[in-house]
């Protein structure tokens, strides 16, 4: 199902627990690990150059600036790459425990753009994301690299909530709209509930008795699961959809929510995320799987 998964890391603990459940979906799918850190040392050459009117006088001659200039720039950069190396090898060993692929990478620029950059080049199947970073403030909901990537890339992307993810328990909980991004988000969650021996919950949020197209669809599903031999439920909430789903994985406490990129109230297929993606991202109690994939409800039967 996943043959290469990118996990950015930064050494928060949201970025630790990606790297974990990263590697734990590896070791389960039979896929390789990438692991990246950003660092940006333009940064701090500007902000030596901001300092420099603070040098003693013998040291602002130009040719002498020059100098302190590519001295400063040598040793912030050799000191951020050992900075990177470290994390990287900690989860190097990490993989080599588990029997795991694993592939580290660091680059120069902005932390989000460099990550944008890097998936859109290789070609990555999953990208394993913290919701937060090493900037979270107090009360934050989501990350500004975790938003900014989000809108970017057309990968399916696992944005991890949950600390404790590697180990957690409950079932996986998708949410089915009849669109194709719903469907992508089916199959992706059936073959993860599959390989990890968890149970499928299906959930459709109706606005009314009168919504039989919406059932059919929630019935469809079910059949595709029960047919693939996993333990699968269907439960059709009411209310607005992104309330009744957060009260609803309040309640159950999976270990993973899924949901299409876009719905099916989607103006244009390109459009970055949708709206009931982009809030159960920055509110769910759990992991929500992103999925970028397109599914045909036909394709299913």
């Amino acid at each position: 199902m996943y043959e290469t998964i990118y996990v950015p890391l930064d050494n928060s603990d949201h970025s630790n627990a990606s790297a974990e459940l990263g590697l734990s979906v590896a070791r389960r799918l039979g896929a390789r690990v990438i692991g990246s850190h950003a660092y940006a040392a333009a940064l701090h050459d500007v902000r030596f150059k901001q300092m420099e009117f603070t040098l003693p006088d013998e040291y602002k001659d130009e040719t002498e600036l020059e100098k302190q200039r590519r001295i400063h720039d040598s040793l912030i950069a050799r000191g951020l790459t050992l900075i990177s190396d470290s994390y990287l090898q900690r989860w190097q060993l990490r993989a080599f425990e588990l029997d795991v692929p694993f592939e580290g990478k660091h680059f120069d620029g902005k932390n989000f753009q460099v990550i944008v950059d890097d998936i859109r080049a290789s070609g990555y199947d999953l990208v394993v994301l913290g919701a937060l970073g090493q900037g979270a403030v107090r009360d934050s909901e989501v990350g500004s690299v975790c938003e900014r990537v989000l809108r970017r890339v057309r990968v399916d992307t696992l944005v991890v909530r949950d600390l404790e993810s590697a180990a957690a328990q409950g079932p996986i909980v998708v949410c089915i709209d009849g669109s194709p991004h719903s469907y992508g988000a089916l199959r992706t969650a059936a073959g993860l509930a599959g390989s990890f021996d968890r149970h499928l919950e299906i959930v459709a949020v109706v606005e009314g008795p009168e919504d039989d197209l919406l059932r059919e669809h929630l019935e469809l599903a079910r059949k595709h699961a029960r047919e693939r031999g996993l333990s699968v439920s269907a439960t059709v909430l009411d209310g607005a959809p992104v309330d009744a789903i957060l009260a609803h994985a309040s309640r159950m406490r999976p270990w993973l929510l899924a949901a299409g990129r876009i719905g099916i109230d989607a103006d244009d297929p390109d459009d970055d995320i949708g709206s009931v993606a982009e809030r159960l991202v920055r509110r769910a109690p759990c992991n929500v799987l992103v999925s970028s994939r397109s599914v045909s409800a036909a394709s299913l039967g």
